[in-house]
């Protein structure tokens, strides 16, 4: 048996027995922690076997397979096809004749699958094409999932040609996306490069483009603005708010404490030392929050994160649409307990990673008619076509004078 059998035939096995409870990168690493006698090489190439074929996410019937292991592998090749436009050494060995059109556009590598027998089209990738928030182009959204994203970097003030020059200097291949947005491959090492959070901010394209909704905010502000981030998580968008806005007085909350200590290390990092922080769960009532309310509110909400699924393609493969109501409910309840903690004349910049329209424009509609805000700006952040992920935006402001 040749070393690409046996790559096939682990991650087969892999794939069977992974159930979707931990992240897929999880789950490798335990797997490979447990068995020692695969090396990097044979690591590497048995997670890309893995990932391209949960890239295929709900063309395959996960229920349809019944131990068909000769299908499975079927598919698995099938998704290494459709995920890369260069020659495959696993293809090569076990299917030449795919390995010859890897350069083919996707449509016509769907039609040479279709014609070997697997029914797949590019739009069966994500079925759930009505519920999609406005402006999504489908068909471009469908094919970003067989494309890996690249790792972004947004280089923090004053740190510009510093940057781009260690990254030349290391021969790092990257495009620059804008002023202060770096493009990089997703896999690449910049640890020992750059100094992170001190002088960048690993943040993908579409998170930092959040900074387009706080232009109103800043041109209204010529004062300290009291900022609370109620779902801070690792505090990408409270260092993005304090580098943009700069002149800030900062809160964070989450609901696990362990969040707020890595969230203490990380704004250490980043020079961010005056800020006040608390647990909470924002489902319930009786939040500990400055009864005298915030200038600026950022409720980057808990959702299903189907935007972010090309990163994370496992969690399309598994993913089921009544698990959406979970997330909505928990949206709403978070929403409504922390908007009147917002000041007269104050924003609220709600922000999802999804794009379903139930929690995004859905919620903004559920918002204006219960608490009467003013509609700013609302719109998605398309990263599907950027190599990034897609987010959704809403900027609201309160009524009154602040």
């Amino acid at each position: 048996m040749s070393k690409f059998h046996s790559y096939l035939n682990t991650a087969a096995g892999i794939i069977k027995t992974y159930s979707g409870d931990l992240p897929l990168s999880v789950f490798l690493k335990s797997f490979f922690s447990a068995n020692k006698k695969y090396g990097s090489k044979d690591r590497k190439q048995i997670a890309h076997i893995c990932y391209c074929y949960f890239r295929l996410g709900k063309i395959i019937d996960r229920f349809s397979l019944n131990g068909n292991d000769e299908l499975l592998k079927q598919y698995m090749l099938a998704g290494l096809l459709v995920c890369t436009d260069k020659p495959d050494q696993i293809l090569e060995a076990l299917a030449p004749d795919w390995n010859d059109k890897v350069h083919l556009p996707v449509e016509e590598k769907c039609i040479l699958l279709q014609d070997a027998g697997l029914p797949i089209e590019i739009n069966n990738v994500f079925p759930w094409w009505e519920m999609l928030s406005n402006d999504i182009d489908y068909h471009q959204f469908c094919r970003s999932f067989f494309i890996q994203p690249d790792l972004f970097l947004r280089i923090r003030p004053g740190h510009q040609s510093n940057i781009i020059k260690k990254i030349a200097d290391a021969h790092i291949s990257f495009s620059v996306k804008d002023e202060g947005a770096l493009a990089l491959p997703n896999l690449t090492k910049i640890d020992t490069i750059v100094s992170p959070d001190e002088e960048v901010v690993v943040q993908d394209y579409s998170s930092q483009r959040v900074s387009e909704f706080l232009k109103p905010v800043k041109d209204n502000y010529n004062r300290l603005v009291t900022i609370w981030d109620c779902c801070a998580a690792s505090g990408g968008k409270s260092i993005l708010a304090k580098d943009y806005l700069t002149n800030v007085d900062l809160t964070v909350s989450d609901i696990r404490q362990s969040i707020l200590v890595n969230l203490q290390s990380r704004f250490r990092r980043a020079g961010i030392s005056r800020y006040k922080s608390f647990v909470a769960d924002l489902a319930q009532r009786n939040i500990p929050a400055d009864p005298s309310g915030y200038d600026l509110l950022i409720c980057d909400a808990p959702c299903s994160g189907s935007g972010t699924w090309s990163r994370t393609p496992e969690q399309l493969y598994f993913w089921e649409e009544n698990k959406l109501a979970h997330y909505t409910d928990l949206q709403k309840k978070i929403t409504s307990n922390v908007i009147p903690f917002i000041k007269p004349g104050g924003y609220l910049l709600y922000i999802t990673c999804s794009v379903f329209k139930k929690e995004n424009e859905a919620i903004v509609e559920m918002i204006r008619e219960k608490f009467n805000l003013q509609l700013i700006e609302m719109h998605v952040i398309k990263g599907y076509n950027e190599r990034a992920d897609t987010m959704f935006g809403a900027l609201m402001r309160k009524d009154g004078e602040g």
